[in-house]
């Protein structure tokens, strides 16, 4: 009976066959891989490109002086005889206030926010990539530790079977352990499938339509200074769309303070004049302006002014807000992070050496198969524990890298 005993438990020991490695897909995927493939793709590439360009235009028609205006005219007077004049004129209308570069400074500034708004989308799509990343991460490292316990369960199933017909086992301890590795691999099918849909998600926002794995450290890395965080948070692209949105208001409104300065039109051309005795030639010039007595551009600066109060006070309430959420997300990060490393060092470190010690009660007929097994399940459930501390650990850090507006 000793012997059975110890032969059980050299068959817990013995290594398992690398079942995921034998079934690993074709493409192994890192963190910064799937980040950098799916900004890569074309749709978002041409989303920016279009809306760039839109902008630009936008730029390119404030700063265009109008074009020239040429007229023909042709007068006759009645008489005896008729006199008919000709006149061509060449006109140009010209802005001595200087309106036009001021709108052109201000379609730049809001050319500098669709760019910025770009770069807050590409925050927010990294953000998300990481996301699924590591939940994949997760998925797939709780398949492992429940497959490498299937196939131990399976083993000492077998092992205990072989006890049973040699009357060195119990026909329970046999069902029993029949019942624990049904499941064990009901739960290890549900978790490929969760593992299964978070690839696939993953490869969608990839952009990659191969099969996948994961590769990576699901704990994150130590945090940066919070202060230095703080200092960087006026680059974030909200932050910077909102602020180069309120310079164009800005300028709008200078462009419309100038209300009182009109435009000049100013004509030049040759006139020929004919009655019938004589030809006459000579030079039109002509000057126009609109006299700025009623419009003088006042709902042009009621409305620049607006808009650069509201994009101001968006602004502030955006900051105010991220600096809160920053400093809450920096002390969860770090409190999860720290509790994560600490479980894993208390916890699932001492592992081998409590199961070595219920493996030699369990020799030495201290103890039962099913007092085995429950430290063997509740070893499985530890390290499963450890996991999703890590991951909770890992996505707290990604919400305080969107906050900080890194992609990385």
């Amino acid at each position: 009976m000793r012997f059975a005993h110890t032969l059980f438990v050299i068959s817990l020991l013995a290594p398992l066959p690398a079942a995921w490695a034998q079934s690993a897909p074709h493409a192994v995927l890192t963190e910064a891989d799937a980040v950098r493939s799916g900004l890569a793709r074309n749709d978002l590439a041409d989303l920016e490109q279009g809306s760039t360009k839109a902008a630009e235009a936008d730029a390119l028609a404030a700063g265009q002086r109008p074009n020239p205006v040429l007229s023909y005219g042709y007068d006759r007077v009645g008489g005896t005889p008729d006199t008919v004049e000709h006149s061509l004129m060449l006109s140009q209308t010209f802005d001595p206030a200087h309106r036009r570069d001021l709108r052109r400074q201000a379609a730049d500034r809001r050319a500098d926010a669709v760019g910025a708004d770009h770069l807050g989308r590409r925050v927010g799509i990294a953000a998300e990539i990481r996301r699924e990343f590591h939940a994949a991460l997760y998925r797939q490292a709780v398949v492992q530790a429940a497959d490498t316990w299937v196939q131990r369960f399976a083993r000492i199933e077998a092992l205990v079977a072989k006890l049973a017909r040699a009357g060195e086992a119990s026909g329970y301890d046999q069902r029993r352990l029949t019942r624990e590795r049904v499941a064990s691999e009901v739960r290890l099918v549900s978790e490929r499938a969760e593992l299964e849909r978070a690839l696939t998600r993953l490869g969608v926002l990839a952009g990659r339509s191969d099969r996948l794995a994961v590769a990576g450290e699901l704990s994150p890395p130590p945090l940066p200074a919070l202060d230095a965080a703080l200092g960087r948070l006026d680059q974030r692209p909200d932050l910077l769309a909102l602020a180069r949105r309120a310079e164009a208001a800005d300028l709008e409104g200078r462009a419309a303070g100038k209300g009182g300065i009109p435009e000049i039109t100013v004509g030049i051309g040759p006139k020929w004049v004919d009655n019938g005795f004589r030809k006459d030639n000579g030079v039109v010039v002509a000057l126009s302006m609109p006299l700025p007595v009623f419009d003088r551009q006042q709902a042009g600066r009621q409305r620049a002014a607006g808009e650069a109060m509201q994009h101001r006070a968006e602004y502030r309430l955006a900051h105010t807000r991220a600096e809160g959420d920053l400093r809450g997300l920096h002390r969860q990060a770090a409190q999860l992070r720290t509790a994560a490393a600490d479980y894993r060092r208390r916890a699932v470190a001492p592992l081998p050496d409590l199961l070595r010690i219920a493996e030699l009660a369990y020799q030495g007929g201290e103890s039962s198969l099913l007092e085995l097994l429950d430290a063997y399940r509740g070893a499985l459930e530890t390290e499963i524990a450890a996991l999703d501390l890590e991951h909770r650990a890992r996505a707290a850090r990604i919400e305080y890298d969107l906050i900080t507006g890194s992609v990385e």
